[in-house]
């Protein structure tokens, strides 16, 4: 009885050791992905009962899998993070960048569409950026930028092609998005960039915000663009006889940096009665198409009803031309 009780210790040792070395493969991090992300990684895959899900031979997808997720540093600041949503896979895909809204100054939860987006083959990174008033003005679109160079240099690790990365942004995230799709050789760093109701002149909606029946919304704005660009205009054609005041605001505006071919494509869209209306946008497309973009690259589309931001993936046709939108872009 004593050999049998041995023989069975051995079994079970040998056993115990085998599946711990079995957990320890299935939740290694990607390169570039922070170690102490592993555990939690493991315990998503445990938690939804995908760790022993049959791979698609032809795209290395566990079927039915839900993303997995990881928090990655761009830069030192707390907000220069990026939430990543992605399935395993081997062959290149395209990647998704996130900019919420909020005014500049808070963060919006698009969690939900990022996975969503990560279901449909993506990798999706959520991007932080920093806020006003806590900083000004270009620092928001400098984290951008650096959220970008960030996604292209680890793009490896999430199995994408980094020459097929596209931006979504929404609302103050959409004057990012453009900022980025214009500022230097914009397509340089995007494939493509879409912009939900994006705030693309902050100078012009300070002007409607302290317009007469200005709404609750457009009077916030107004407020949120002085504090992002850190001083308050005149109102007059100079914009403000201060040199630094009238460059921020110049700045703000991605006309000022619209360089035609060397700007990434754009797909703009607004609902026909969104409190940051159409001329944004509209503004945006004719600079690029004067400094020669092909007309097809910066499409400016309007939907009916009154939906701003995110809410305008709700509208009957939205997210599908969208979506095909990226497809002709990312894949």
């Amino acid at each position: 009885m004593a050999a049998v009780r041995v023989r069975w210790r051995r079994r079970l040792v040998v056993a115990a050791l085998g599946t711990a070395a079995t957990l320890a493969a299935g939740v290694l991090p990607p390169v570039g992905a922070a170690p102490e992300r592993a555990a939690e990684r493991g315990a998503e895959r445990s938690a939804d009962g995908s760790a022993g899900l049959a791979a698609d031979r032809s795209t290395g997808h566990a079927a039915g899998q839900s993303p997995r997720r990881s928090v990655e540093a761009y830069g030192p600041e707390p907000r220069q993070r990026v939430t990543v949503h992605w399935q395993p896979r081997r062959a290149p895909r395209g990647g998704l960048v996130i900019l919420h809204g909020g005014y500049w100054s808070y963060d919006t939860d698009w969690g939900g569409r990022a996975r969503a987006f990560a279901r449909r083959g993506y990798a999706v990174f959520d991007a932080g950026y920093r806020l006003a008033p806590d900083v000004r003005w270009p620092a928001q679109r400098d984290d951008v930028v650096a959220a970008l160079r960030w996604v292209r240099r680890n793009a490896a690790a999430y199995a994408v092609d980094p020459a097929r990365v596209a931006v979504l942004g929404s609302s103050a995230g959409g004057q990012l998005a453009v900022a980025a799709a214009t500022y230097g050789a914009g397509a340089s760093r995007a494939a493509g960039v879409v912009a939900l109701s994006p705030v693309a002149s902050p100078y012009r909606a300070w002007l409607d915000g302290g317009a007469p029946g200005a709404t609750a919304a457009g009077r916030r704005l107004r407020a949120s663009a002085e504090r992002l660009a850190g001083c308050v205009p005149d109102g007059t054609p100079a914009v403000s006889a201060d040199p630094a005041c009238r460059r921020a605001w110049r700045s703000l505006d991605p006309r000022s940096e619209a360089s035609g071919r060397d700007d990434a494509p754009m797909l703009l869209l607004h609902s026909a009665a969104d409190f940051v209306p159409a001329y944004h946008s509209e503004a945006v497309a004719a600079a690029e198409r004067a400094r020669g973009m092909p007309a097809e690259d910066v499409r400016v589309r309007v939907v009916p009803g009154d939906a701003h931001g995110m809410r305008l993936l709700a509208e009957p046709g939205v997210e599908g031309e969208i979506e095909g939108w990226l497809r002709g872009r990312i894949g």
